[in-house]
C-alpha cells in the first residue's frame, strides 16, 4: 500500500482560520492548500480531509456509479451497458482501495497525534476537543471505512485501535509495511463491533461535549450524535452477521438499542458537499461537470415507485424526488441491462434521468440514516409493524415529501412482512449503492429485481418486433464481490494468495464470509 501516507497538517494559525468558518465551504477550500511542513498539527484539518476522502471513495464513479448503483439496479446505462451486465474493468477497484486506505491513514494519524506524549496537548488545542473524544470519533469512522471495504472485497488488510491481533497489519508506517497480511472478514466484523461499542461508550460519557468543531462536516462535533451513529452502525453490522454469529449479533443489537440509536432524521449521518469547485458531490462531478447522460434511473425502481412492480401497487411520492420526467413529461425508467446492440433502443430524451436532489453539487451523501435503523429494528423484532411504519415515514420525510402525501401513502401501506419491510428498505436506500447491493446479497430481497433471462424491453425497432432479455456476462447471478486491485496481486502477492486460499477465487461469484451458507 505504498503511497498511502498522505497526511494533511497545518500550523496553529490554521486552527484560528478554521474557527472563522461557519460552514464547510471555507474548510473545503483549505483542503487544497499544500501543508508543506507545518510548525504544528491540526487534527480538525486532518479530519475534514479524511471525511471527504472517505466519501469520495465510497461514492466514486468506479465503485458506486459503475458498480454498486448498477448492481442494486437503482441506475441503468444508456449507450454503454457493459457494467450493468457485470462486465467490470479490473482497474475499477484500484481507486476505491487506494482512496479508502488514504482516508484510513489520515484517521489513524489523528489517533497517533492524540496518543503521542509529544503531540497530545497540541492535538487537543482550540476547538479540537479532548484526546479521548477525538479517538472515539475516529474509531467510528475507521469502522465505517473498513466495513465498506470489507463488504466489497471480503478479507482485507485491517487495523484495530483496541486489538493487537497479529493479523491486523494495515496502516503500519513506522516502519511502513507495504505488504500487510489480509485479516479474515470474520475477525474484522467481530473487532469492528467491539470498536464501535467502546467508542460509543466513551462518547456517551461526554455526550454534551463538542469535538473537532466545524471541521467535522458530518455532525459538527456533536458527541451524542456520534454515539448514536456508533450504535446504529453496530445495529447494521450485527444484523449482517446474525446468520453466522447469532449470539454475538443479539448481544450487540440489544446493547446498541439499550444505549441509544437514531430516533429521527435529525440523527442521520451525512457528509454535505459544497457548491464550489472542486468540492462538489461525486455524482455531480461524474455527470453534470463531465456533461454525461449515459446513466439514467432504471425501469426497475421507476416501476416499483409507480406501483407496477413489486408488492406495493400504488404510487410512491418519492418518484419525483428520485427521477426527472422525460421530454414528454412522464416517468420512464431506462431498461436495465440491455445488450449493447440495443442500448439506444430508447433515446435518452425518452427516459428519466436522476432527480435534482441527488444530482446537486451540495448533495448530502448518507453514511447511515434513521429509516434504515427502523427497518433493522423491525427485522430484529420479527417484522414489527410499528418500526416498519416509522422507517417508511422517515424515508418519505427525508426526501421532502409533503405531510399530506406521507399520510396518504402510509394509509395504503400493506402490513409488515419480510418482503414488504425489505422492499421498503431497498427503496429507502436509493443512491446508497454499496449498502443497497450488500442488503440484496444478504437477504435476497427485493424479489422484483431483474434476473437472468428476464425480459427487460419489448417493442418495435425499425418496423420489427423485438424482445430483449437480461443476459449477464460470465456470471449467472448478482456479483458477490469486486476482485482485488491489480496492484495487490503484484506488490503484495504472497498475502493476496493466502487470502484467496482462505476466501476463494478472486472472481465476482465468490461470496464474502457473512454471505456464505
Amino acid at each position: 500500500m505504498k503511497g498511502l501516507k498522505t497526511i494533511y497538517k497545518i500550523s496553529l494559525l490554521g486552527l484560528a482560520m478554521i474557527a472563522l468558518h461557519s460552514c464547510s465551504k471555507g474548510l473545503f477550500e483549505e483542503i487544497n492548500t499544500d501543508p508543506n511542513r507545518p510548525d504544528a498539527v491540526s487534527t480538525p484539518y486532518i479530519l475534514v480531509s479524511a471525511e471527504k476522502q472517505l466519501m469520495n471513495a465510497l461514492r466514486s464513479e468506479e465503485i458506486n456509479l459503475r458498480g454498486a448503483q448498477l448492481y442494486a439496479q437503482y441506475f441503468s446505462q444508456h449507450i454503454y451497458t457493459d457494467q450493468s451486465r457485470y462486465s467490470i474493468t479490473s482497474g475499477y477497484a484500484d481507486n476505491y482501495w487506494t482512496g479508502m486506505y488514504k482516508a484510513l491513514n489520515n484517521f489513524n494519524e489523528i489517533i497517533k497525534l492524540n496518543t503521542d506524549e509529544r503531540t497530545k496537548a497540541v492535538a487537543a488545542a482550540g476547538t479540537a476537543g479532548t484526546n479521548a473524544n477525538q479517538i472515539a470519533i475516529v474509531r467510528v469512522l475507521k469502522a465505517f471505512a473498513f466495513h465498506s471495504l470489507s463488504d466489497v472485497f471480503g478479507d482485507i488488510p485491517y487495523q484495530s485501535y483496541g486489538n493487537a491481533d497479529p493479523d491486523f497489519q494495515a496502516l503500519q508506517q513506522e516502519p511502513e509495511n507495504l505488504t500487510p497480511a489480509y485479516a479474515s472478514q470474520e475477525k474484522i466484523y467481530k473487532d469492528m463491533l467491539h470498536e464501535l461499542q467502546q467508542a460509543a461508550d466513551t462518547l456517551l460519557k461526554y455526550d454534551e461535549a463538542t469535538t473537532f468543531g466545524a471541521a467535522d462536516i458530518i455532525y459538527k462535533g456533536n458527541n451524542l450524535k456520534w454515539a448514536k451513529f456508533a450504535n446504529s452502525l453496530r445495529l447494521r453490522l450485527a444484523t449482517r452477521i446474525a446468520k453466522k454469529e447469532a449470539a454475538l449479533a443479539k448481544q450487540h443489537i440489544d446493547d446498541a438499542l439499550a444505549k441509544g440509536v437514531f430516533t429521527s432524521n435529525a440523527d442521520n449521518a451525512a457528509f454535505t458537499y459544497s457548491v464550489t469547485s472542486p468540492n462538489e458531490a461525486p455524482l455531480y462531478r461524474a455527470t453534470v461537470t463531465a456533461n454525461r447522460k449515459d446513466f439514467a434511473v432504471s425501469h426497475v425502481i421507476v416501476e416499483a415507485l409507480q406501483g407496477k412492480r413489486g408488492p406495493f401497487t400504488f404510487a410512491d411520492p418519492r418518484l419525483p424526488k428520485y427521477a426527472k420526467t422525460n421530454a414528454s413529461g412522464t416517468y420512464v425508467g431506462h431498461p436495465y441491462g440491455l445488450p449493447l446492440e440495443a442500448s439506444t433502443v430508447l433515446p435518452i430524451a425518452a427516459v428519466s434521468l436522476r432527480g435534482d436532489i441527488i444530482n446537486a453539487a451540495n448533495y448530502a451523501e448518507m453514511l447511515q440514516e434513521y429509516a434504515e435503523v427502523e427497518f433493522l429494528i423491525s427485522e430484529y423484532k420479527s417484522w414489527e409493524q410499528d418500526a416498519y411504519e416509522k422507517g417508511v415515514r422517515a424515508s418519505l420525510e427525508k426526501w421532502g415529501v409533503a405531510s399530506t402525501d406521507v399520510a396518504s401513502y402510509l394509509d395504503q401501506l400493506p402490513p409488515a412482512t419480510k418482503e414488504n419491510v425489505l422492499a421498503q428498505k431497498y427503496l429507502a436506500l436509493f443512491n446508497q449503492g454499496v449498502e443497497g447491493w450488500s442488503e440484496i446479497r444478504r437477504t435476497g430481497y427485493p424479489l422484483f429485481l431483474v434476473k437472468k433471462n428476464d425480459i427487460v424491453w419489448s417493442g418495435v425497432v425499425d418496423g420489427e418486433s423485438r424482445t430483449y432479455r437480461f443476459s449477464p456476462e460470465g456470471i449467472d447471478g448478482l456479483p458477490s464481490r469486486f476482485i482485488y486491485p491489480l496492484k495487490e496481486q503484484s506488490t503484495n502477492r504472497e498475502n493476496y494468495q493466502r487470502a484467496l486460499a482462505a476466501q476463494g477465487d478472486d472472481v465476482l461469484p465468490t461470496k464474502v464470509w457473512w454471505n456464505k451458507d
